[in-house]
């Protein structure tokens, strides 16, 4: 990322000028380079110094301060050995780790970084950037591990062997883009003596229908100069255009600006400075630079990245600006806070479509030097909740300049990882659709054979209402949608239906969701389990309500149903009492379940008292299926109390069956 950073010219480094009495001339002159910001230039000369040098520190000065001139172009590896060579010779101030841990971690050496960063920590115990250098490492190798599901490509079409970055949309259709690029046609012919390359200009491509790019073409010298142009906003329709102009004089840099230029045919018009930030004529302050506009749609607000001081938390922050219709000129930049700037540099901002703030940071918490991060729009002027786009949007090198189509989770963004074709190419990436599925088998709850040509049905949160039926294996699927709750309902006309839920909220992975029915057959009585009743009374026990819940939800699953509650007992006292007893059981049943609202019409309390007893359907305990539960067998455990009592206690129930299928609730009178 040399380039992004030279549309951008930082501060310098404080406390590290070197020995005036054992400067040479050469050294005179790197110094001077270094000091100018002219870094690929200022490797050389103290390369050459240093051969000439005999003081040790200020050998040592020469090695840490070549270091750090890679560390500003963004050669990490040998930004990495120089700052290692620095250690050996032993520089004196800690800062040495500090930077030597972030070459590491800019070529995804985390393990060799935390390292360095504990050193820092342990000989900077108050700055907090060794701790979180370590805590980063940490965080990018667990997001390596567990990537998002964004799918990222080089979009080589476009990318050279030099520096092409920040890409932006210049048309409303995203079929066209303007990038910055240090490639050999751009306008000036002088070498940029921070990058060694050529300075950088704005370049156009366009997209055909067979997802071919152009050839990319210089924008017209109006807005390219010899000197540095890039990190560009374009309205919409592509008609105007914000960009970054970085000026220069002799071998001083001049800082950078925003401009305004509208499309005038296949020309652009002579460029329109804003003056944020305006010196005003007094020499005394800092020269405040300016770049990277976002714009949004109707051009009510214009975000920047500035350097000013005045208001700003340290290096370069996000500002926004909004249009005064009356005055018809900008209103005065408010910084965006510390919620989004941090003591480091906050740089590209670019507004979603949704509002969501996304920026390139080298303060928060990333992976590499600079990671993109994205904000929540909170209200009219403010954003908060920061997060890290994560791997592998993010990266060990810098990623920045992201763009989104409209609404759409695809875009464009810039990044100088491993594998690319030059330093800092433009990838492509997208979010793919989350595919989701809900299937399952219908089976008979009492054989739990399959049933064929049950009907199953959905309705989602969304709207959708989709239905199916079951094949010859009770199978049933259907495609389903990301970020839904769908209520599912499975019936047959031999059988009660049954309602289940189910969602992919919160999902973030592809699932097939399953979600299997055992649906009731209506030809036989259907035991209520555990409705039991103490001996010689009829009131509900507390089990027996909570069982009978579940008989509400299947009352209400099958508003069509009307059914008969028939109660049993055992075949203690007489014929008499028990059908009296059962009676008072099965109308207790009834009298709960019109409490939770199921209509009278609907329910038929029924007294059997002794003449039923209870035929087993499946092996428990130790009855067998087929077991009769009369006198004869009860008697045969008549010296085991606990096995008497509970044969005796599993006549003592309620069942229920279905007695019509058509049930149409009466008309309310009006009121």
């Amino acid at each position: 990322m040399k380039v992004f950073k030279k549309l951008f010219a930082g501060v310098l480094i404080a406390g590290m000028a070197l020995n005036a009495t054992a400067q040479s001339n050469q050294l005179t002159k790197a110094q001077g380079a270094y000091d100018a910001q002219q870094y690929a230039e200022a490797i050389t000369l103290f390369k050459a110094a240093y051969k000439k040098e005999d003081d040790k520190p200020t050998k040592a000065e020469i090695i840490f301060k070549t270091a750090d001139c890679y560390r500003k172009i963004d050669e990490h590896k040998q930004a990495e050995i120089w700052y290692k060579k620095a250690i050996r010779v032993k520089y004196p101030e800690p800062i040495v780790h500090l930077y030597y841990a972030d070459a590491m971690k800019n070529q995804g050496k985390y393990e060799e970084a935390i390292v360095e960063y504990n050193k820092y920590a342990e000989l900077a115990s108050g700055d907090p950037r060794g701790a979180n250098g370590a805590e980063a490492c940490a965080l990018a190798k667990k997001w390596i591990d567990n990537p998002t599901r964004y799918e990222i490509e080089n979009v080589a079409q476009i990318n050279g062997r030099l520096n092409d970055f920040s890409p932006t949309y210049a048309s409303k259709n995203y079929k066209e883009l303007v990038f910055t690029s240090s490639r050999d046609d751009a306008s000036g012919k002088e070498v940029d003596g921070w990058t060694g390359e050529s300075f950088t200009d704005l370049f156009e491509t366009k997209i055909d229908r067979k997802g071919k790019w152009s050839k990319p073409s210089p924008l017209d010298v109006t807005v390219n100069s010899i000197y540095n142009e890039g990190a560009s906003a374009l309205t919409p329709k592509g008609n105007v255009m914000y960009f970054t102009r970085c000026s220069k004089a002799k071998k001083e840099a001049m800082g950078c600006d925003i401009f305004k230029s509208k499309a005038q045919g296949s020309k652009w018009s002579e460029p329109e400075l804003l003056p944020f930030f305006a010196n005003e004529n007094d020499t005394t302050k800092k020269l405040v630079t300016n770049g990277h506009p976002a714009i949004d749609e109707e051009e009510s607000i214009i975000l920047f990245a500035s350097d000013n001081p005045e208001g700003g938390l340290g290096g370069k922050d996000i500002w926004m600006a909004k249009w005064d219709e009356e005055k018809k000129r900008w209103g005065k930049p408010i910084n965006l806070g510390s919620t989004i700037n941090t003591p480091g540099d906050e740089m590209y901002p670019f507004l979603h479509a949704d509002g969501t703030l996304y920026f390139s940071s080298n303060g928060h918490m990333g992976m590499g030097g600079w990671d993109i991060f994205k904000a929540e729009k909170l209200g009219e002027d403010s954003w908060g909740n920061v997060t890290n786009m994560r791997y592998p949007i993010n990266s060990e090198g810098d990623d920045f300049g992201i763009i989104f189509e409209k609404e759409a989770e695809k875009g464009y963004f810039t990044s100088n990882r491993k594998g690319g074709k030059g330093g800092d190419d433009i990838y492509s990436f997208i979010l793919p659709q989350l595919i989701f599925s809900l299937q399952g088998v219908v089976t008979d709850e009492k054989s739990t054979k399959p049933i064929e040509g049950a009907t199953v049905s959905i309705v989602g949160t969304d709207g959708a209402s989709l239905e199916t039926t079951t094949d010859g294996s009770g199978y049933y699927k259907f495609d389903i949608a990301p970020a839904t709750s769908y209520v599912i309902t499975a019936g047959h006309p031999d059988y009660l239906k049954k309602t289940g839920k189910t969602t992919t909220v919160g999902l973030e992975e592809d699932k097939a969701l399953v979600h299997d029915f055992q649906l009731q057959p209506i030809d036989k009585p259907i035991a209520l389990p555990n409705i039991y009743y103490d001996l010689g009374d009829w009131k509900l026990r507390p089990e027996s309500k909570v069982a009978l819940d579940g008989l509400v939800t299947t009352l209400n699953e099958n508003p069509t149903i009307v059914i008969e509650l028939a109660s049993h007992t055992d075949t203690r006292a007489s014929d008499a009492y028990n059908l009296t007893l059962s009676q008072k059981r099965a109308q207790s049943v009834v009298d709960y379940l019109i409490e939770n609202g199921i209509d009278p019409d609907r329910l038929v309390a029924k007294g059997y008292g002794e003449s039923t007893p209870r035929t087993i359907d499946k092996d428990f305990s130790f009855f067998k299926k087929g077991d009769v539960i009369n006198d004869a067998f009860i008697n045969k455990y008549k010296n085991d109390e606990q096995k008497f009592e509970e044969a005796h206690q599993l006549n003592r129930r309620t069942e229920f069956s279905v007695l019509r299928k058509d049930f149409v609730p009466k008309e309310k009178p009006k009121q």
